[in-house]
């Protein structure tokens, strides 16, 4: 599910132009989201989207940037799938620990649309292979 087209998104209106399609989706956080809004607010924020919208197929994807500290958090609350540099010294420790719960630790974000982005919510279905 994480090579489905990947939109950012920075709130719940965004969550939701992104699953609105009914497409398979990977919702990605901004960079470093997990640092200045937090992993129980990611986990939150996709749970509501998911609730909303729970015949869409969607992963999501929380970026961590550099902090090995909140990738763990993430990662003991739930989530899945994150980013976190592999310049960071903990690196091999947390995708370590993500393999055996289950979870993916990537080296870099995907390509994704941003919807803050002009003309973003013009361009999504084309993203989303709709158009």
């Amino acid at each position: 599910m994480l090579s489905a087209p990947a939109v950012i998104v920075r709130g719940l209106a965004d969550a939701r132009a992104a699953l609105s399609p009914g497409r398979e989706v990977v919702l990605l956080s901004t960079p470093g989201a997990a640092l200045h809004a937090g992993c129980g607010w990611w986990r939150a924020l996709m749970e509501l989207a998911r609730a909303e919208f729970p015949e869409t197929p969607a992963a999501d994807i929380l970026d961590c940037a550099d902090a090995p500290g909140h990738a763990m958090a993430a990662l003991r609350i739930g989530q899945k799938a994150l980013v976190l540099s592999p310049a960071c010294p903990a690196f091999a420790a947390v995708r370590g620990a993500a393999a055996t719960l289950g979870a993916v630790v990537l080296e870099s974000r995907p390509p994704a649309l941003d919807l803050a982005e002009r003309g973003a919510a013009r361009r999504l279905d084309g993203w989303l292979g709709l158009g």
